[in-house]
């Protein structure tokens, strides 16, 4: 029991302190002597004694204090029995009324022969100003040479100083503070874990894979888009491998001073070594492990490569890291240097992708469980409605799903709370308030209906949901469209597409009689898609069958002729051109139905895909997603006439649809 007790750490500051109340007791009190014989008496008892001889010397101070000194036979009968040790003046100390009538009786006592000593004149010693001027600079400079070196040396709570600058950063967690987070956290993403769940169960049962001869992966490096999971992919195996893990970032081994860097990652494996078996976890490598060498004309970061360097030989270097496990995790492992991600070092790249239609439906069940919901909640409507959306953007629709239900005062979160939730993160906050003139409104109403009669005759457009002219975000108007889940996309489809997008422009033109800068964001999108097409996916009748991709991070270079850059342009104008005249034919052709659906669009500013299908009759190209979303009475009770829906253009800076998938 004795051993448990808790006693307190000795500390220098103490030590200090009790030296220094030492130094200044002797500089206040040391220089009377503890064994002076010191008495004080009245004025009249001093003038007494000085009358009748028993004082040898006087001393008076500027603040008529006097001080007498009595002759060593005459002591005795002032002190009485008490012993006079040798070496020791008895004195009387007392304050004088007037110098004047002092120095007067004093002169007429020598006149008596009462006193012969010495009469002199001093000035009282100011022990604070001493103390101020002498002293409290001494402890000014030791309490401020404490203060540094303890800072210095990282301590006082301080988490490094320059002592302590080269050490790693790392947060280790262990059985006692590990995260709680398990494999059933994670939802979806069941390839990559189960490769994390390997280097998990080599952990926890080696001798399976060894006897076999096999050897643990010594690294894992998790690739993919911002929001997918990686980080949270590496709390899960902290939680599930049940050994220490150590956490830190990439910037955590960037510092201002040179060689810090390095010295970092020496003690991150030092710490490692002495915990084995263990994991490192890495997050946003790329901060550290950006490719060497690359645009030298540009300058170069020989603290990084350093610090590059010495990651490099640490794991995979002459010295042994058994039973070390490296995991990072990057959105840009295209920028990675080629020597950290070769096998021995990263065996494994592990790619984290953005979830599909079953995993965004486990996503949302992880994401739905502390939320109050309604009947009308499917998952699987929430899950069709948010291709591309990441983990963490569906995290985002379900909590701001619920902000919503809180503001309208409801007892649970319904359908229509995930509707607006999805419409308010895609498009942005709804302005009610924005002025438009009757004119514009047309306009953009006419733009929105090209868009929806387009999609509407189109085999390969993507399905359409609703189309609104209510602003929202920085948009004016907005057509939203279902993306087919597609794991490759043909060449009928994305023109189909780029048709569908140059609708708004070829409506204004043929009904209106002239273009605005409405799609201008449209216009963006599909030069984008057609160079891409041409440049990159080989999709060119003159320069078919060719990739000019440039993976090369030089920015002064491009891998073909100013005479293909030509021909590039001339295709990506005539692929567009035939594009928009095939948007205008179609268009001619169901001026009818446009000229009503712009006229429904103007009267209520939100159209869902039923109010189409009155209009033109049932698409030819039905889908899945249609057969969800073609009926929408439910959609239209719940929304007012001025639905809020995602933004997509009639700005420069925000003209995209919810089908940017491709």
């Amino acid at each position: 029991m004795a051993n448990n007790i808790k006693r307190p750490k000795f500390n220098f500051t103490w030590f200090y302190m009790a030296i220094g109340g030492i130094l200044l007791s002797f500089y206040l009190f040391g220089g009377g002597g503890s064994g002076n014989m010191i008495m004080e008496k009245e004025y009249s008892e001093l003038t007494r004694l000085i009358s009748k001889g028993y004082i040898e010397e006087i001393t008076v101070f500027d603040n008529d204090e006097v001080e007498a000194f009595l002759h060593l036979d005459s002591a005795k009968s002032v002190f009485g029995d008490r012993p006079i040790e040798k070496g020791v003046r008895p004195k009387i100390v007392s304050t004088i009324g007037s110098r004047d009538n002092f120095e007067t009786f004093i002169f007429e006592q020598k006149a008596n022969g009462n006193f012969t000593g010495k009469l002199s004149y001093k000035k009282r010693p100011d022990y604070l100003n001493g103390f101020l001027w002498n002293i409290l600079p001494i402890v000014v400079l030791v309490g401020a040479w404490i203060f540094i070196m303890r800072r210095m040396s990282g301590g006082g709570g301080a988490q490094g100083g320059v002592f302590n600058v080269g050490k790693s950063q790392a947060k280790l967690f262990d059985k006692s503070n590990q995260p709680r987070i398990t494999f059933k956290d994670v939802a979806g993403q069941e390839g990559a874990k189960q490769e994390v769940k390997e280097i998990v169960d080599f952990l926890k049962n080696p001798q399976v894979y060894t006897e076999l001869g096999g050897k643990i992966p010594k690294g894992a490096l998790l690739v993919g888009p911002p929001g997918t999971g990686k980080t949270l992919l590496a709390k899960a195996v902290a939680g599930e491998a049940n050994v220490p893990f150590f956490s830190m970032s990439g910037s955590d081994f960037v510092e201002m001073f040179v060689g810090v860097g390095a010295s970092r990652v020496r003690d991150l494996f030092r710490q490692a070594k002495e915990k084995a078996p263990c994991i490192v976890f890495i997050d946003e490598i790329d901060a550290v492990g950006r490719a060497r060498g690359k645009n030298p004309s540009m300058g170069g970061n020989d603290e990084r490569e350093n610090t590059l360097n010495q990651l490099l030989t640490e794991m995979d270097g002459f010295g042994t890291n058994s039973g070390i496990i490296v995991i990072a995790a990057t959105n840009r492992a295209d920028i990675l240097d080629k020597a950290l991600l070769r096998a021995g070092r990263f065996d494994r790249q592990i790619h984290v992708d953005l979830p599909d239609l079953n995993e965004r439906k486990e996503v949302f069940g992880v994401h739905l469980r502390p939320l109050k919901l309604d009947a009308s909640v499917d998952v699987e409507t929430l899950a069709r409605q948010t291709p591309g959306f990441s983990g963490a953007d569906i995290a985002n629709v379900c909590n701001e799903a619920a902000l919503i239900a809180a503001r309208n005062k409801k007892k649970a979160v319904d359908k229509q709370d995930f509707l607006d939730a999805i419409d308010r993160i895609i498009g942005g906050l709804e302005k009610k308030t924005k002025v438009m003139t009757q004119k514009e409104k047309e306009t953009i109403a006419i733009h929105e209906a090209g868009h929806a009669t387009i999609s509407w005759f189109l085999e390969h457009a993507n399905p359409l949901i609703k189309v609104t002219i209510v602003p929202r975000g920085r948009a004016l108007g907005a057509a939203w469209y279902m993306p087919e889940e597609r794991q490759i996309t043909t060449k009928e489809q994305m023109l189909d597409e780029m048709c569908a997008t140059l609708g708004g422009r070829a409506a204004e033109e043929t009904f209106i009689g002239h273009i605005s800068t409405g799609a201008m964001n449209d216009l963006e999108r599909v030069t984008k898609q057609a160079y891409g097409m041409i440049a990159y996916a080989g999709m060119s009748d003159k320069l078919s069958n060719l990739c000019y991709y440039n993976n090369n991070d030089s920015m002064f270079t491009r891998p073909y002729s100013e005479k293909t850059a030509e021909a590039i342009d001339n295709e990506a104008h005539a692929m567009i051109t035939e594009q928009y005249e095939r948007a205008k034919e179609l268009l001619k052709q169901h001026k009818e139905g446009h000229a009503e659906l712009a006229k429904i669009l103007l009267e209520r500013e939100v159209i869902f895909a039923e109010d189409v299908e009155k209009i033109f009759g049932k698409r030819p190209w039905a889908s899945r997603s249609e057969e969800l979303f073609g009926d929408s009475d439910a959609q239209k009770e719940a929304a007012p006439a001025n639905e809020e829906l995602p933004a997509e253009e009639n700005t420069p800076e925000n003209d995209g649809t919810a089908e940017n998938k491709d």
